[in-house]
């Protein structure tokens, strides 16, 4: 019988990233990591030179960061808590941009921290990826969570009746990420779990968003 479908994002939703990526970066890298916005191209600066990482030296990074270094995410507050109780009514799945090749390694990295849940990998905009998955699931109701506003877009223009949160756990770049809620792309941003958990609760019951 089918049952109410969470989709979670995991970076800044579940497990904090970018904090633990600029520690990386300025302990072993070489590269300081000051973040003005949300656009990572400008971001990275070799620590010797001053000069911004070029676009593929950036990729690099992120690449050599979830290869060896992602036992370093630590859970966003009450975020494992939440989605264990929405599990209880709701099944949970996990959408995340990450290459096909490092699914496993992030269900095993989530289920480290007491997350058991199918783990789906995307590249680009997660509407489409959202859509199969929703056509495989067939839920009752569907839910998805996400700290990029692109993907709030994206999810909009492809499945809009599936309710949007918008969701940033990390305060280092929080107050940096336009709002796709007050864009009109989400339903509500929400960026702590404390006020969100009772807020998607209620959108499994079939409360209005």
């Amino acid at each position: 019988m089918s049952r109410p479908l969470i989709i979670s994002d995991c970076d800044e939703v579940l497990l904090h990233m970018v904090s633990h990526f600029k520690d990386w970066l300025e302990e072993s890298q070489g590269v300081d990591f000051n973040l003005d916005g949300a656009n990572f191209g400008e971001a990275l600066r070799w620590q010797k030179s001053g000069e911004l990482l070029e676009a593929n030296e950036v990729w690099r990074m992120l690449g050599g960061f979830f290869d060896t270094e992602m036992e370093r995410q630590l859970p966003i507050a009450g975020a494992v808590e939440s989605i264990n109780a929405l599990g209880e009514h709701a099944d949970v799945v996990i959408l995340t941009n990450l290459v096909d090749k490092r699914r496993d390694m992030r269900a095993e990295q989530l289920a480290s921290h007491g997350i058991d849940a199918p783990v789906y990998t995307n590249q680009g905009p997660k509407g489409p990826a959202l859509r199969r998955i929703i056509e495989e699931h067939a839920p009752t109701r569907a839910v998805f969570i996400d700290d990029l506003p692109q993907h709030h877009l994206s999810v909009l223009e492809t499945t809009p009746h599936v309710v949007r949160l918008h969701m940033c756990g990390e305060p280092m770049i929080a107050g940096s990420i336009d709002c796709a809620h007050k864009a009109g792309h989400a339903d509500a941003r929400i960026d702590r779990w404390a006020e969100a958990l009772p807020w998607l609760m209620e959108r499994l019951d079939g409360e209005p968003a």
